[in-house]
């Protein structure tokens, strides 16, 4: 049995894809005998738009489980939107799109293979995909191999920046936020403004993590600021349990505060083993893009008195602010009945540019949708915010520059695109709320 057989049968127990053609979503669940559209009818998997030679095919690489489920169903809702949105328009190159997802379960291991899966087996032309950066830089060799688009709404590490500079990705890469080299600007301009004079930091010891403490380092020693254990700096295992030796490190000497550039799941577990040890009182916690979640001041816990432990830690997120982004969010609100998440404008945005992008080329390969992506998300074409419109001018041969509901996502030859910073904080009520913004680059 070849691995990716063996994979099949192991998903097929206990996993759930997503294939969607022309606005109907169906779930492939349990036993992959057969595909559930929305109205219960049953299907055979070998009718699906999937195996539709004509239609273009996306991929979807998500964490559905493990440190970040809590961030990745949402950015699998807008991808799907996309698609139906497309599809009821009309689709791409005359066919209808098919949208296969897999959860890479925030694992790079766990990515590659799934990314394997879908290059190899699924046959996509482009993939929307991954939110941590450790999965990404699984993900991109066997996308690059594979001559396959992978856009990124959330990988923000500064190494696809280094690496892209030196010709690794071959253009196959790019991402609709931007990269940490600007969050780690702007938190640093952040703790200048609160009069923060040492910082200590706590990161994930993997790509994102890593990433952004060097450059948060480099950026508030810049400013005139001392980070605090910066030869020996505090970070935890991706899959550690336990963190009380990591948080004495993070908050000796008790600093002005300290930089969490941590995940969901596991960065809960350390903020609250700093609390019950007794360091985190009376310092300020500073979060990044990563800590934001509308749950996860409940994951840290509560004191005994009832209160958020969390309670008015503060943190920076790339902002969406594009010309799209009031006409994204109605349709959303009107499908999901939900507020917006972080990110989901740049998922939205990451499954448009792959739409139109093959709409331009005239062609469903990846190597089609690389030739055109800046193409239609450059400066030079008639400004569109809604992809309908886009698809429809590219038919006609127009030139178009798409201005998305993240921003205006004019993507750089690394695959950058830069972008302002929100300011958020936890209320006391373990709520999320922006307060203000604010600009790496004034």
């Amino acid at each position: 049995m070849n691995r990716f057989a063996l994979l099949k049968q192991l998903r097929c127990s206990s996993a759930t894809a997503v294939v969607i053609t022309a606005g109907v979503v169906g779930l492939a669940i349990a036993s992959c005998q057969s595909i559930s559209n929305s109205g219960g009818a049953n299907q055979s998997p070998a009718t699906t738009a999937t195996d539709n030679a004509k239609g273009l095919k996306l991929g979807a690489l998500l964490p559905a489980t493990g440190d970040l489920s809590a961030v990745g169903p949402p950015l699998l809702d807008a991808v799907s939107l996309l698609v139906q949105t497309v599809n009821q328009c009309g689709g791409v190159n005359q066919a209808p799109v098919s949208l296969v997802s897999e959860d890479d379960q925030t694992e790079p291991a766990a990515g590659a293979e799934a990314m394997a899966k879908l290059v190899e087996v699924d046959r996509v032309a482009g993939v929307v995909g991954s939110f941590p950066s450790s999965v990404s830089s699984a993900a991109v060799d066997v996308a690059v191999r594979n001559k396959v688009m992978l856009i990124s709404p959330a990988s923000t590490s500064p190494t696809f920046t280094e690496r892209a500079k030196k010709g690794d990705f071959q253009g196959f890469w790019a991402r609709t936020a931007p990269p940490d080299t600007y969050q780690a600007q702007a938190l640093a301009k952040l703790a200048q403004q609160r009069n923060y004079q040492q910082v200590s930091t706590i990161v994930i010891n993997d790509d994102y993590g890593v990433g952004l403490e060097r450059e948060f380092t480099q950026a508030f020693k810049q400013r005139g600021g001392t980070v605090a254990g910066e030869g020996k700096p505090a970070r935890y295992d991706p899959k550690a349990t336990t963190f009380e030796s990591e948080a004495a490190l993070a908050f000796a000497n008790k600093p002005d505060a300290v930089a969490a550039f941590i995940y969901g799941e596991t960065g809960s577990l350390f903020l609250k083993a700093a609390y019950q040890q007794g360091l985190s009182q009376g310092v300020q916690i500073m979060l990044t893009d990563g800590g934001y979640s509308e749950d996860f001041a409940e994951q840290v816990g509560k004191t005994k008195d009832g209160k958020f432990i969390l309670a008015g830690a503060i943190g920076t997120i790339p902002s969406a602010d594009g010309k799209a982004l009031a006409a994204f969010t109605k349709l959303w609100q009107q499908k999901q009945a939900k507020p917006l998440s972080a990110f989901v404008p740049h998922a939205w945005d990451a499954a448009a540019l792959l739409v139109l992008a093959a709409e331009a080329a005239d062609s469903n390969t990846g190597e089609g949708i690389k030739n055109q992506l800046r193409e239609v998300a450059g400066p030079t074409g008639t400004p569109v915010t809604d992809v309908c419109d886009g698809l429809a001018r590219l038919q006609k041969g127009e030139k178009i520059d798409y201005q998305g509901a993240s921003g205006n996502v004019d993507i750089d030859e690394n695959g950058d695109v830069v972008s302002s910073y929100d300011v958020w904080t936890v209320k006391d009520d373990g709520t999320l709320q922006t307060i203000g913004k604010v600009n790496p680059a004034q």
